[in-house]
């Protein structure tokens, strides 16, 4: 088995699963139990300061976005890019952790770039290879440079280059109504 780490999951057009529709999903962790994720371009209105002060009494003045990690509840969660705060390298140059201690450690150094999580996606063992297999995703090689981008347009960005030919490619995802059915 060929692990997806360090790799982006691009929703297919044709997804149309609310949860996931024109998602951009880092796979943080691959293996033969499942796979688990991150989808970056899905900012929520809270702030990581507030978001920090619901798990620590320690001031943290930062009015940057936390993002909807997926539908599965977890712990905060943050991308880096600090190696010594790291639980799971997931590319070169780009970490991840949910330790409490690894996570106060960042905000104590001012890490940047960081970009906290809440819930994330999650699939059992084959599941996620069975989507792939069902065209559900397509695939591409993830860099640090697009992880902490801004995600305005990241699908956009991302399918157009996974599928350069597409007509789908070409529409404007701002024409895109946020409930597909009613389409």
């Amino acid at each position: 088995m060929k692990s997806l780490q360090g790799h982006f999951l691009i929703a297919s057009p044709d997804l149309l699963d609310p949860h996931f529709f024109h998602a951009v999903v880092l796979i943080v962790q691959h293996d033969e139990n499942g796979a688990m994720g991150v989808i970056l371009n899905r900012p929520t209105e809270m702030t990581m300061g507030e978001a920090w002060k619901q798990v620590s009494d320690m001031s943290y003045d930062n009015s940057s976005v936390v993002y909807q990690g997926g539908p599965c509840e977890g712990p905060l969660m943050v991308l880096h890019t600090q190696e010594a705060a790291s639980q799971i390298e997931v590319l070169p140059g780009v970490h991840f952790t949910t330790d409490a201690a690894s996570v106060t450690q960042l905000i104590e150094l001012d890490a940047d770039p960081l970009r906290f999580f809440v819930g994330y996606a999650g699939w059992q063992a084959q599941q996620l290879e069975a989507e792939l297999a069902d065209a559900g995703w397509l695939l591409v090689r993830a860099t640090a440079d697009q992880i902490f981008c801004p995600p305005d347009d990241l699908w956009t960005r991302l399918i157009k280059a996974a599928v350069p030919h597409s007509v789908v490619a070409n529409i404007n995802p701002k024409l895109i109504p946020p409930d597909p059915s009613v389409n």
